[in-house]
């Protein structure tokens, strides 16, 4: 990272899709702490903290600053890091450069969401008010009302309210002066890309019915409103939060689970599916998340080569269960016998004679099974052709 750069945070693995998350103005990525790490299992997670914010300079951005301008400061970020196109979630001011990085630059995103944000933010006067104020002042009258401007009343997270009043006020003056300056009201029918609005029914400052204006002027946004959150939903529902973005980002769920049943079979999915339990659920989801939607889904080798990469895999490591379901996935993907046969030869040759022994043992048993199940299933159905003649 260099200073001309945003500060940010990376969590997961490399070769995941890209998530960017956004933070709130006053505070610092700290704002997805509860979330995060979660998302991280089936994406890279990239969280960043806003001109003189957390670990961010505050001379990025300057008086009369824009929400332009600070989407500029994404997109850099995304470009040293190699991501040409990501997911994007932000609350508030974050939110709103999700909405310009959708109108702006809609080829960069593959999703969008927005968290207790808005198109406009109740007109200029009152932050360009404030931000002669805090420049004036520093932000420590501002720091001493955050939890009621944040969250519900009782609620707090200290290491949120100690960013805001540690926050520069050059830097937090010239976000309010980007808070002023934004409406993108009369841009919002143009989106494209797949969106969903969040909105915390108890929020002061982003009240549902702004988000309800983005849903129901964006062909094909989704709206779910969050009753008990305020306006740092992600810090006090987090996991209200978690399962919209789950169920939004990217649908590599829903996909992967489409792709399980096509090559395990219905009969198999549905089996482990009633076997899952709180304990086992995130494995399941992670399953179909990840090895499903994502891996099995990648077009660049074919459904047949998979099976015979995974053929190979579990020979090698001796898991002989799951041997069995493969082969039984193979010949849904195409393979024949003998070229299934031809797999496991291959694998006495690398894995070992034994290995391929149990192998062959393994897929004999299965496929025995399939001739008899289709001699069966003959058998009745020239039954049922003598009846009706």
């Amino acid at each position: 990272m260099t200073s001309a750069l945003l500060n940010y945070r990376a969590e997961g693995p490399v070769s995941a899709s890209p998530l960017l998350l956004g933070p709130s103005l006053g505070t610092s990525y700290a704002l997805w702490d509860a979330v995060a790490p979660e998302l991280s299992v089936t994406h890279r997670v990239i969280r960043w903290d806003l001109p003189g914010h957390g670990g961010s300079a505050a001379d990025l951005i300057g008086p009369g600053a824009t929400v332009g301008d600070l989407a500029g400061l994404v997109l850099a970020l995304a470009d040293s890091l190699g991501i040409d196109r990501f997911a994007y979630a932000g609350v508030s001011l974050g939110g709103a450069v999700g909405l310009h990085l959708a109108v702006h630059h809609p080829e960069r995103l593959s999703s969008l969401a927005v968290i207790c944000s808005s198109a406009h933010f109740g007109g200029e006067q009152p932050w360009r008010e404030r931000a002669e104020r805090v420049r004036r002042e520093g932000l420590e009258w501002l720091a001493e009302n955050a939890d009621a401007r944040w969250f519900t009343p009782g609620f707090t997270v200290p290491r949120l309210v100690s960013d805001h009043r540690n926050a520069d006020p050059e830097g937090y003056a010239a976000c309010c002066d980007a808070l002023a300056a934004f409406d993108l009201r009369d841009r919002l029918a143009g989106i494209a890309v797949p969106t969903l609005l969040v909105a915390g029914r108890q929020d002061p400052a982003t009240p549902p019915a702004h988000l309800r204006e983005i849903a129901d002027a964006v062909p094909g946004a989704a709206l779910v409103e969050l009753p008990g959150a305020s306006h740092l939903a992600p810090a006090q529902c987090p996991d209200a939060v978690l399962t919209a973005l789950r169920t939004h980002l990217d649908g590599t769920a829903g996909r992967g689970m489409t792709v399980r049943r096509e090559v395990l079979g219905d009969s198999h999915v549905d089996r482990a599916q009633a076997r899952q339990t709180p304990f086992t659920a995130r494995f399941q989801d992670f399953i179909s998340r990840y090895a499903w939607g994502e891996i099995w889904t990648d077009p660049t080798l074919s459904r047949r080569e998979r099976s015979m990469i995974t053929l190979t895999a579990l020979v090698a490591h001796g898991h002989y269960e799951e041997l069995a379901m493969h082969v039984r996935a193979a010949r849904r993907n195409g393979l024949t016998p003998d070229e299934i046969g031809a797999v496991l030869l291959q694998t006495a040759v690398y894995c070992g004679v034994p290995a391929a022994n149990s192998a062959f043992a393994t897929a004999q048993r299965v496929l025995a099974e399939e001739r008899t199940e289709t001699e069966t299933e003959s058998e009745t159905e020239g039954e049922a052709g003598d009846g009706v003649g």
